[in-house]
């Protein structure tokens, strides 16, 4: 049986129970937008090959007792310094609450440090505005909010022993660790928060690290992360996420090197799978690309803010996405439905590529099974990695 939810009282203080779908007819918010969602059926020997593409339609509205809505954000800043959000951030944040989210989630980059030149007052300042236009309306909206810190944020990178960016970790830890600023999650267990921690909502167990950095995580962190996920919390959960910002695998043009991606991706996607994690949700890349490699799915989120990035495959030109994933417990499937930003059209998972081979490891669109790629492609991931983890 699943784990019933943690920390009942600030469950109830968000009220998570309060929201009903909206019913998004042709003359709705989004009744005259393109429509794309992409499901994948779970638990199956050939789970990829059940995921379908439904176009000209609005995203699905089914009842709260049988779906869990997540809404995913990722890459909100702009300049070096900058203590303003683009126009879309602030609309797309005042938005989310009419597609009622149980919990929104940000794979990072929420302000622009990552400078050695910003003082303590101008990151201060960002984090400040951060509150003014993110997480206040989001507070304001009783919408618990999970997220991982980016390279903009707090990077772990280091020099020699110290990190390079101390000061900034610190004033991010100081932000997250003032109780004016409570996410409103059902915490298991807050080890390193705001760096390493782990959540509970409904029937999914979060999990997670910091990816702020290539660099490999230190082994006693990594050691958490082992027995977070070999948990009763997290072994009776119905699904397992991980949410880091940089990814295990590039997608994304200038992205695709080392130091964009975690530099000990092929042992990390093995412990992910160990622990029969769902999906590993990243940002930092600036494009949107769902996929899957063996039985991991991976979410690469797009920015948001400034700098989105095209796919090292094909031609589709570069756009701002949020994305909604709804976990169905009946059929247990997922859906994506993915905004491009300030439009509100749905972006047709059909356009993207099929796979995405990038100097480490080959992702493949979320809704192919190994059999239905073609013999190029299949070379192209066994280029990368052992057949293992490609043939699923």
């Amino acid at each position: 049986m699943p784990l019933q939810p943690l920390n009942l009282s600030l469950r109830d203080r968000m009220n998570l129970n309060r929201r009903q779908f909206l019913q998004l007819g042709a003359g709705g918010l989004l009744g005259s937008a393109l429509a794309i969602t992409a499901s994948r059926t779970l638990g199956q020997q050939n789970r990829f090959a059940q995921s379908r593409s439904y176009e000209n339609r609005t995203p699905p509205s089914p009842s709260p007792q049988t779906t869990l809505r997540i809404a995913v954000i990722s890459d909100l800043n702009e300049a070096y310094g900058a203590t303003q959000y683009s126009d879309e951030v602030k609309q797309a944040i005042a938005r989310l609450p009419q597609w009622n989210p149980d919990l929104v989630l940000c794979s990072g980059d929420m302000v622009a440090g990552q400078n050695r030149s910003l003082s303590r007052a101008q990151i201060q300042a960002m984090w400040a505005a951060f509150d003014r236009d993110i997480t206040q309306p989001l507070r304001q909206a009783r919408l618990p909010f999970g997220f991982t810190l980016g390279n903009h944020d707090a990077s772990r990178a280091t020099r020699g022993t110290t990190f390079s960016f101390a000061e900034e970790r610190n004033l991010a830890a100081a932000y997250w660790n003032d109780p004016a600023h409570d996410p409103g999650l059902n915490f298991v267990d807050r080890y390193k928060f705001p760096f390493y921690y782990t959540f509970q909502h409904n029937r999914v167990f979060f999990l997670v690290w910091d990816a702020s950095s290539g660099s490999r995580m230190p082994a006693d962190d990594i050691a958490w992360v082992e027995r977070s996920l070999g948990s009763a919390a997290a072994q009776q959960a119905d699904m397992r996420i991980v949410i880091g910002h940089l990814p295990l695998y590039g997608v994304a043009v200038g992205r695709d090197r080392p130091g964009e991606v975690l530099d000990d991706a092929a042992s990390l996607h093995a412990l992910l799978e160990r622990y029969s994690v769902h999906t590993y949700i990243s940002g930092h890349q600036h494009a949107y690309f769902p996929g899957h490699l063996g039985n991991l799915e991976m979410l690469h989120t797009g920015a948001m803010g400034a700098g989105p990035r095209q796919l090292i495959v094909g031609n589709l030109p570069p756009r701002k996405t949020l994305t909604l994933v709804d976990v169905n417990w009946a059929s247990q499937d997922t859906t994506y439905t993915t905004f491009e930003l300030p439009s509100l059209r749905q972006i047709d998972q059909a356009m993207l590529p099929r796979v995405i081979p990038s100097h480490n490891g080959s992702v493949i669109r979320r809704d192919l099974d190994w059999e239905q790629l073609t013999t190029t492609e299949q070379a192209s991931c066994r280029v990368h990695l052992p057949s293992s983890l490609c043939h699923t």
